[in-house]
């Protein structure tokens, strides 16, 4: 996948303090907020909610807050109201940021937006600038240590489901699908009783940037104060940066 996709991996590794943790919790939560809103408290007709109730667990989230929040989504409950928005934007070196972010002030978002981009050697942009870079694609990862496939029986099985393609990560195996085809794709790998660490649509770059040297952690620094903002879900980029530099940095 993208060269973002490598660091939101090498970050989750390293990521396991109690304010990472709130954060997380923090992010999911309004994602199930929005979910249920949009389709309703029921996970099993509304394939986003599952996604999100999914990611929840992965941040051993416990079930009593995820009920809370289909709760407050279903209008059970008081709370803030939560819109969709997606800035865009450049950073240092030319790369493109898109940023996915769920808030309940667009206004005061957008100009804290504006600002992490500035400070950090980028620029916010209109609507548009970036976004024709970037498509939406489905995407179920396979541990590769928790299973006794070879590359071969992962691409057999990516045909079985009906992927689009299949990459090896250091993580796993990534099923690559049309985002329709994504909760397909995971049925299957969970009818062949295959473990699976992720499944979701992600916003993957039609074509890279090399990002290397003195460039890395400017780029890399931008992308973590993005992420660290409470209304931004997802950052995604068309950077490449090779894993012995994001490794450095990460140090």
């Amino acid at each position: 996948m993208s060269g973002h996709s490598k660091w939101s991996t090498i970050k989750r590794k390293k990521e396991k303090t109690d304010l990472q943790k709130a954060k997380a919790f923090t992010k999911v939560t309004r994602e199930i907020i929005v979910a249920t809103k949009a389709g309703g408290p029921d996970p099993e007709g509304n394939f986003r909610l599952r996604l999100a109730i999914q990611k929840a667990k992965e941040c051993n989230m416990p079930n009593e807050n995820i009920q809370r929040a289909i709760k407050r989504g279903a209008g059970e409950s008081d709370g803030n109201a939560y819109e969709e928005v997606t800035y865009e934007g450049y950073g240092p070196v030319g790369v493109a940021l898109l940023v996915k972010a769920l808030t309940d002030n667009r206004n005061r978002t957008a100009g804290e937006m504006r600002y992490i981009f500035s400070r950090n050697g980028g620029n916010l942009g209109e609507a548009g600038c970036v976004g024709w870079m970037f498509e939406a694609k489905g995407v179920v990862v396979i541990p590769r240590e928790e299973v006794n496939l070879t590359e071969e029986d992962a691409l057999n099985l990516a045909m079985e489901a009906g992927s689009e393609d299949m990459r090896v990560e250091d993580e796993g195996f990534e099923l690559i699908t049309a985002p329709g085809d994504l909760e397909t794709v995971r049925r299957y790998v969970e009818s062949r009783n295959l473990p699976i660490d992720k499944a979701e649509i992600i916003m993957v770059p039609k074509n890279t940037v090399e990002v290397t040297g003195e460039a890395v952690p400017v780029v890399l620094k931008l992308v973590d104060a993005l992420e660290d903002h409470d209304d931004v879900q997802a950052v995604y980029g068309n950077f490449d940066i090779s894993d012995e530099d994001m490794e450095k940095y990460a140090e």
